[in-house]
């Protein structure tokens, strides 16, 4: 593994790092913020999983965690969102798609299977790499994301119960195997075959039985895909059937962007910080 940059933030490293994975064939990279705590010893963990076009650079610079995270004594970790190269199947022109749209799934169409394996990445190959390597319990895991990235947060911890102590998403994509920005990528990375997405699809994994302890997700009013892309009412009904408490704060004038997310950053971490304890 190769170390990138190393900064001093709020009394603790910021760094960026880089490695060979053999999940996803390719380089990646990471972005790792260990607050000031972790001198005197091993501290939670928070994974932040980025949306569509974004790599661990969009929150490194915009989503402003470092103050909350070193207050609270929470290390933040932020993927990348796809694997990366030359030689990595990808459709320059699509942004719902390719590199930069991994969606957190393991891909099974031929194409797409060698690289575009997000989710074994995230839950085996990346936590193994750091085990050992920082001072960090992996024994304490909580995740969230935003958009793309709230929609694996979400499906990769209800199909893991007690991999994370706590999820929560900005924005998340509800329903990716039916809304109309991601529903072409399903069928890309996972095949013609619908019933193959339920296992990437938050919605589908509750009615199936799947279950989280709590789940708490903040959504602007005003964001320009609402209606299309994310549809947070269908995760609230399927909490709802499931008897899983949900907790959706629909904010007034908010969108999409990192104005959104940061304004709210920090009471996602007091919230994941209270429930790593």
């Amino acid at each position: 593994m190769e170390t990138v940059s190393t900064s001093k933030s709020f009394g603790g490293i910021q760094g960026v790092y880089r490695h060979e994975s053999r999940e996803c064939a390719s380089e990646m990279t990471f972005a790792l913020y260990l607050p000031p705590q972790a001198e005197d010893g091993p501290v939670p963990l928070l994974w932040y999983l980025s949306g569509l076009t974004c790599t661990h650079q969009n929150v490194m610079d915009k989503g402003e965690y470092r103050r909350a995270a070193a207050e609270h004594g929470v290390a933040v970790i932020c993927p990348d969102t796809s694997p990366r190269g030359a030689d990595v199947p990808d459709e320059p022109d699509n942004w719902q798609f390719g590199q930069g749209a991994g969606f957190y799934v393991d891909a099974t169409e031929p194409a797409f299977a060698r690289n575009y394996r997000m989710a074994s990445y995230i839950i085996s190959e990346l936590p193994e790499l750091l085990a050992g390597r920082f001072p960090l319990d992996m024994n304490r895991q909580s995740i969230f994301g935003h958009s793309m990235g709230g929609h694996g947060a979400i499906t990769l911890a209800l199909k893991r119960p007690g991999r994370f102590r706590s999820v929560s998403a900005f924005a998340p994509i509800a329903q990716p195997s039916t809304a109309g920005w991601s529903r072409t990528a399903f069928e890309k990375y996972l095949g013609q075959d619908e019933q193959a997405w339920r296992a990437y699809d938050a919605t589908h994994l509750i009615e199936d039985g799947f279950r989280l302890p709590e789940l708490l997700v903040d959504q602007g009013d005003a964001d320009g895909f609402l209606d299309d892309g994310l549809r947070p009412w269908l995760l609230e009904e399927a909490c709802k059937a499931a008897g899983i408490p949900l907790t959706l704060n629909m904010r007034a004038g908010y969108d999409h962007s990192y104005f959104f997310i940061s304004t709210f950053m920090a009471d996602h971490i007091a919230w994941h910080a209270e429930r790593l304890k």
